[in-house]
């Protein structure tokens, strides 16, 4: 009930907020013969759509029908989404929910383009009331959510009363006890400024329900008993029906004698006023209750007064003429005609501009033709000559770099000499120093750039005991370890492999360096090799820095800007894994890399074995 009372609450807001319906009514009624002006009269006759929902609802589908109609012939956009609001209400009325979510949805849509922040924010709520109403409650509480938050942002706050009203009432749980009672404060605070007695009978009732579940039952019920009261003192029937089922569910138990008289009295103000869609509920449930109790008399009476309520809806509906179901299909249908339509026109456009596209492109493809075989011919003699000028600077490079080798060998023999004499001042030594560290870094620069440019044609490949040659580099570098209190530990098998020795030793030379300088003092580096099915796999794994995301996709590129000292400041130069990479991949093998679980990173070199 709770359900149906939301939804009737926030229909009765339309576009603007006034409740003596009866007089407004009659007053639409006598005005509109006298309206002249098409607009004013589609907004007339919407607005007497939206009053007459509690009487008739196919007066409601009949008036709203002949507004969309005037409104889409005068393209009046307010009108027409007016119109889609109020057949959301008749097919929500009618218990079709996919149509009601159609209708309220296009009227949304159409108050989204006329930026009218009230109205949207009202069609949410609407939404909201459907989606809960089919039991799809994930849905109805995005819709609220978002229908809560936006009419925090109204500069006219009418709305937000109703907004907090029906959310509070849908989905208490959603709140807290401090949360509700400050939203009931707001929306009472609102409702009061604008009069609104409707709304404000209304948050009585949820204060007297927020008592009830809080364990404050009698001044609840004392509350909700009064709130009944003042909606039928002020002729707010409709509104009152559900506070009758209210109190008399919560008085089932412990009064039902009472609960009866309540569900009695709305049957009343049911049947006086003419709403069915109540006195089937109420009827239903006196039923119900003489029939629990063995009353059979009673309870058949009432059976008979259903009886006579079905009789009388279906009556109505054939009485009405009105087709609704067929009317949604048809909408669809000169819709889908509407845009086959304009499909076609777009599609015969599109046609002939592709036809003369085409034209065009023949003519130019034939004119091109030509030039593209003058261009290839160029193309071809640029790359010949490209090539030749890689070749001849990769040669240059080498002879440079094999020319720069022995000065540089002789400055770092030269510098180690001088710093093993022991009554230089310490001024000297620290220059010398760094005259030979810096001719170390120059000639490991020199021997990368030796290392540079080869294919696997110039391999010079000999059988290769990759266990010994393994042991070989870890013995060689097992002092560098030890400089900064690393553990190098190795694992062997027996393999032989068809390989440059040279080239290969500088892949895990450069691996187990790297290791050791990317990885901080005490920790372990583990050197391991193992057979696979058709390959020999070395893995090189550290308990370092690791590698970060933005620079794994660059680290094995030439000259890579992904470059960082070691943990003791060593100098990086960014070219050993690329050539380890062109080595291996000379081999027919294959490296790559993976960051370990808790830190650091493992490498890992494949190579062909047979």
């Amino acid at each position: 009930m709770e359900k149906r009372l939301l939804f009737f609450c926030l229909l009765l807001l339309s576009c603007y907020l006034g409740w003596g319906q009866s007089s407004e009514l009659k007053n639409i009624q006598a005005s509109l013969p006298k309206i002249k002006d098409s607009l004013r009269y589609v907004d007339a006759l919407n607005r007497m759509a939206t009053l007459l929902y509690e009487k008739n609802a196919d007066s409601t589908f009949y008036y709203t029908r002949m507004a969309r109609d005037i409104a889409e012939r005068h393209h009046y956009e307010r009108g027409k989404a007016d119109a889609m609001n109020n057949l959301g209400i008749f097919f929500d009325i009618k218990g079709n929910f996919q149509l009601a979510l159609k209708y309220y949805n296009e009227g949304y849509t159409g108050y989204k383009k006329m930026v009218d922040s009230v109205n949207s924010v009202q069609a949410l709520m609407n939404i909201a009331m459907v989606y809960q109403e089919m039991g799809k409650d994930d849905k109805a509480i995005q819709r609220y959510d978002q229908a809560f938050r936006q009419a925090r942002q109204l500069r006219t706050d009418s709305i937000r009363s109703l907004v907090i009203y029906n959310y509070l009432l849908s989905y208490p749980a959603r709140f807290s006890r401090d949360s509700t009672r400050y939203y009931i404060n707001v929306a009472k605070q609102i409702a009061a400024k604008y009069k609104d007695k409707r709304t404000l009978v209304a948050i009585d009732q949820l204060i007297a329900d927020d008592l009830i579940s809080h364990g404050k039952r009698a001044e609840g019920l004392a509350l909700l008993e009064q709130t009944i009261a003042t909606a039928i003192d002020q002729k707010l029937y409709y509104v009152s029906m559900d506070m009758h089922i209210d109190i008399a569910q919560q008085l089932e138990k412990t009064d039902p004698e009472k609960s009866v008289a309540y569900y009695s009295q709305a049957l009343a103000i049911a049947e006086h006023n003419d709403y069915l869609f109540y006195s089937e509920i109420l009827t239903r449930k006196l039923f119900e209750f003489y029939d629990t109790r063995g009353d059979h008399a009673m309870a058949g009476n009432y059976s008979k007064k259903l009886i006579d309520i079905h009789d009388k809806e279906a009556k109505l509906n054939n009485q009405s003429g009105i087709d609704y179901i067929d009317y949604a299909l048809k909408d669809e249908q000169v819709k889908a005609l509407e845009g086959r339509y304009m499909y076609q026109v777009a599609l015969t456009i599109l046609s002939c501009i592709a036809f003369l596209l085409a034209v065009f492109m023949i003519i130019s493809i034939r004119k091109h033709l030509r030039r593209s075989k003058q261009q290839n011919n160029q193309m071809k003699e640029a790359l010949s000559a490209l090539e030749q000028s890689q070749a001849d600077n990769t040669r240059m490079l080498r002879i440079v770099a094999h020319d720069l080798r022995n000065p540089m060998g002789g400055i770092y023999s030269v510098t180690s000499m001088m710093l093993e004499e022991t009554d230089r001042p310490e001024e000297d030594q620290i220059m010398l120093d760094l005259i030979k560290t810096s001719s170390q870094h120059s000639l490991e620069l020199v021997d990368n750039l030796l290392q540079l440019q080869f294919s696997s044609e110039e391999l010079n490949k000999e059988p290769v005991d990759i266990a010994e040659m393994l042991r070989y580099c870890v013995s060689l570098l097992n002092s560098k370890a030890a400089a900064k209190e690393q553990q190098l530990s190795l694992e062997v098998i027996p393999a032989v492999v068809a390989a440059s020795r040279e080239k290969l030793w500088r892949v895990i030379s450069n691996l187990i360096a790297n290791a050791i300088k990317f990885s901080p003092s005490g920790t372990r580096i583990n050197v391991k090799m193992m057979q696979k099915e058709h390959d020999i796999r070395i893995v090189v794994k550290d308990e370092g820095i690791g590698i970060p995301p933005e620079m794994s996709e660059k680290i094995f590129d030439l000259f890579t800007e992904a470059k960082r000292p070691g943990t003791a400041g060593e100098q990086p130069f960014g070219m050993g894994l690329a050539i380890s990479k062109q080595i291996v991949e000379a081999h027919k093998g294959r490296i790559w890399f993976e960051n370990n679980e808790a830190r650091g990173t493992t490498f890992i070199v494949d190579l062909p074995f047979s």
